[in-house]
């Protein structure tokens, strides 16, 4: 009956293991990078056209980054450190139904007025590599979102990459909604 007691005590930990490595990598708190059997996939493209100028839809992108961001930004984008083109920000994001939070960490770099760039440096994937590219269209913007996500692991990194791809680019596209909300109403500002 002891051996059977150690057994259970060595399953449960065990499993306490597996379900600790699971949270720590949907949250990005435990970044998985092995350099073994690396798969990519892109991710968008997405494209919002907007009916405000270009730059008001830089600036509106830009503001959480390099400006004074409403505590409601506050709570989802953390600024670590700040240059005069590019910044670290930790981003913040609810997962499995909200009950637990995701934190990336990226650089974020700024073309004004055409081009946001954002590049994962930590989070549950080895790389993320993504761009807003913003181009005068039909008196208004339009703004296309493209990436690339890359896992290790060959077919089980392929089948968490679509895992996370597909909550990446809803967060994504949430995002773009967002900015095309703003972008606009400030535009219609007198």
């Amino acid at each position: 009956m002891a051996g059977f007691g150690r057994l259970a005590v060595v399953a449960v930990a065990g499993g306490g293991a597996v379900v600790a490595g699971y949270l720590g990598l949907v949250t990005g708190a435990l970044p998985l990078d092995l350099g073994m059997g690396r798969r990519t996939r892109p991710l968008g493209p997405q494209t919002v056209d907007i009916a405000a100028p270009r730059e008001t839809v830089f600036e509106v992108i830009a503001q959480p980054y390099l400006g004074r961001a409403t505590r409601a930004m506050r709570e989802k984008v953390q600024v670590v450190e700040r240059g005069s083109d590019m910044v670290l920000a930790a981003h913040h994001t609810p997962v499995a139904g909200g009950r637990l939070t995701a934190t990336t960490v990226e650089t974020v770099r700024f073309t004004r007025p055409e081009r946001v760039d954002f590049r994962l440096v930590r989070g549950p994937v080895p790389a993320v590599t993504e761009s807003f590219t913003l181009r005068d269209h039909e008196g208004g913007t339009r703004l296309v979102y493209e990436g690339e996500l890359a896992t290790d692991l060959w077919r089980a990194g392929q089948w968490w990459g679509a895992q996370v791809a597909s909550r990446w680019e809803a967060t994504v596209a949430a995002s773009l909604a967002t900015v095309r909300q703003e972008a606009e109403r400030r535009a219609a500002l007198p």
